[in-house]
């Protein structure tokens, strides 16, 4: 099982960085996490098949975190896509998504979707999946979900979607195997994280790896300057700049 990253830049692209989305691959088939830009392309890009896409999971109604949605759908009718789609998020962005959807008019031409609404705290059960789901409230401008994928032996990851740092996510990472933390800003801003900050919530949650996305060389701060952010905030692990098509997997027990 593993997450690979679709795109890690912020809500302005850079030519190496499209929107932060990311997609989990597990023997059971794919989920995705958002869809911003061209995420059917992506997903092909990552090496996964887009019609091994099982569910979907919709952090918040942002633009850079939706835009690509009804790209997504058309592309998956065209090509035969023929399953039925959950697709889980908060009631008010399950509302976004569809009134965008309605605006495009895909009639025939988009997979039946099941729309399923959830709360900050529920857990995502996906039949037969040997794993589980976990969200948590974020706080951003936005209703937002941060989400935790673990394995039944406790392994996980977990990604904090757009949040200022709040005891709500570094609580759902703590003990995680790798921390997807977004990076926003150079300093400390309402709804979202600095690389400092990030730095202060992997170290208070105990993970062992920290990646920042929802990042930008040119409107947070340099690679290296961010990097030594997260040092100076204490914490100690593995910590990277996300990169995009990067994997990051929960190894079996038996190779940690």
């Amino acid at each position: 099982m593993r997450m690979i990253l679709l795109g890690v830049g912020t809500a302005v692209p850079d030519a190496d960085r499209d929107y932060t989305h990311m997609v989990w691959e597990a023997p059971d088939g794919l989920v995705l996490v958002d869809a911003g830009g061209s995420t059917y392309q992506r997903l092909l890009r990552a090496g996964v098949n887009p019609h091994d896409l099982r569910a979907m999971i919709l952090t918040h109604s942002h633009a850079d975190h939706l835009n690509g949605l009804p790209g997504l759908l058309f592309s998956l009718k065209l090509a035969g896509y023929d399953r039925r789609l959950p697709v889980y998020g908060n009631a008010p962005t399950l509302a976004a998504a569809q009134r965008i959807l309605e605006a495009f008019e895909l009639e025939q031409y988009q997979p039946e979707i099941d729309w399923t609404s959830i709360e900050a705290g529920d857990e995502i059960a996906l039949d037969g999946a040997p794993y589980r789901i976990h969200t948590a409230p974020t706080v951003h401008s936005r209703p937002c979900l941060a989400l935790r994928f673990s394995s039944d032996d406790g392994r996980a990851l977990v990604y904090s979607a757009d949040t200022e740092p709040c005891d709500a996510v570094r609580d759902l990472a703590r003990g995680a195997l790798v921390l997807i933390h977004e990076a926003t800003t150079p300093e400390p801003f309402p709804g979202h994280t600095s690389p400092y900050q990030a730095g202060e919530v992997a170290a208070a949650a105990g993970v062992e790896r920290l990646v920042l996305v929802h990042y930008s060389p040119r409107w947070t701060m340099s690679a290296d300057r961010a990097i030594a952010e997260t040092r100076a905030a204490g914490f100690t692990g593995e910590v990277e700049i996300g990169r995009e098509f990067a994997s990051y997997p929960l190894p079996p027990v038996s190779q940690m």
